[in-house]
């Protein structure tokens, strides 16, 4: 199973994790779910309790990578690539691998991976797999811990909290205005490819984005 956490926000990396185990009754048996239907305590437990008795494998994409990527291919290739580099990594022939599905076109975004993939594995591509299947559930939950380890250590650099890093929070809001207010410049780990962080500069400074 593999999803990601982390595709909207302004601040931060995208991480994207993949789980393998042979079967997910025991996976069940833990309880996991979709990661956003979980406390960060219940996440953090699971994460413990996933990785002990599974196969994992994580990619931590930061801010300035995603920024440098999307010069030349889109979110979505960035994700199937990684998607795929993981199956790589994890699957053997003959596997099944769920994907939570980053195009509107569920079976589009699993024969893309599927291509970028030598051995035969069979792609099952949902949208809201996470919600669906226990595996990418479990996927869910070790993608969405990291991510916010991460984020904790970019505020305990900055030496300041950010908050989740996404643009509906207002804590990340109230950051970004602020740090541009003060230095003329976006602060580190900030996606300045992304239409959300253009508009807040926008409005901020009454510059655009192209300025700095």
């Amino acid at each position: 199973g593999i999803d990601e956490a982390g595709r909207g926000p302004v601040i931060g990396p995208m991480v994207i994790a993949g789980v393998i185990i042979s079967d997910d009754v025991e996976l069940m048996e833990l309880g996991v779910k979709d990661s956003k239907r979980l406390s960060p305590n219940r996440r953090s437990e699971l994460f413990e309790e996933i990785t002990e008795i599974s196969d994992y494998s994580i990619r931590v994409i930061p801010a300035e990578e995603i920024d440098s990527l999307r010069k030349s291919t889109s979110l979505n290739k960035i994700e199937s690539n990684n998607f795929a580099s993981i199956i790589q990594e994890l699957c053997s022939e003959g596997d099944v691998a769920y994907v939570d599905s980053a195009s509107t076109d569920e079976k589009s975004f699993g024969l893309e991976i599927k291509n970028k993939v030598d051995q035969n594995v069979d792609i099952i591509s949902k949208h809201e797999a996470d919600d669906t299947y226990p595996i990418v559930s479990a996927a869910s939950i070790i993608a969405k811990v990291r991510r916010d380890e991460e984020v904790q250590k970019i505020s305990e650099k900055i030496g300041e909290d950010i908050g989740s890093g996404y643009p509906s929070d207002m804590k990340t809001r109230d950051f970004l205005n602020k740090w541009v207010a003060e230095n003329d410049d976006l602060p580190p780990h900030a996606r300045k490819s992304w239409q959300t962080c253009r508009d807040l500069i926008n409005k901020s400074m009454n510059k655009s984005l192209d300025d700095f």
